[in-house]
């Protein structure tokens, strides 16, 4: 895909960004998974995680499933439907997985989980191949 994954300064998972969040993803029968633990530099309302991060980890989980599987391609559109709030120091879960591909459209789904198994925030996302 041209540039070196580790070399590169991804606000979300990039080990080498100073401010990022510094996401680790693994695979797992077809679901790409990272876990968050928010600290307080993360809060939009006082306690709780800024619904902008909330997106970026939806967003890069469903970007990393694509990559993974050698599928260069950027959000063309993305859905978010907001449940429960994220507390600030709880560990959260960020699940992605496919659910269509057709031509240089993919469609995915993200979610991110608190404690417990609750969904907090769901996103549904296309993306177009880079070609």
């Amino acid at each position: 895909m041209g540039e070196s994954w580790n070399d590169s300064m991804c606000f979300a998972c990039s080990p080498h960004n100073p401010i990022g969040l510094h996401l680790e993803f693994t695979d797992e029968g077809g679901v790409c998974r990272a876990f968050f633990t928010p600290g307080e530099e993360h809060q939009g309302w006082t306690g709780y995680l800024h619904g902008g991060l909330i997106a970026t980890l939806l967003d890069e989980a469903m970007a990393q499933w694509l990559w993974r599987r050698g599928v260069g391609a950027m959000t063309a559109e993305m859905l978010s439907r907001f449940s429960y709030p994220v507390p600030v120091g709880v560990r959260v879960t960020v699940e992605a997985e496919l659910v269509a591909h057709k031509g240089r459209l993919w469609e995915l789904t993200a979610r991110v989980i608190l404690p417990g198994g609750r969904v907090a925030a769901r996103a549904k996302g296309k993306f177009l191949e880079r070609r």
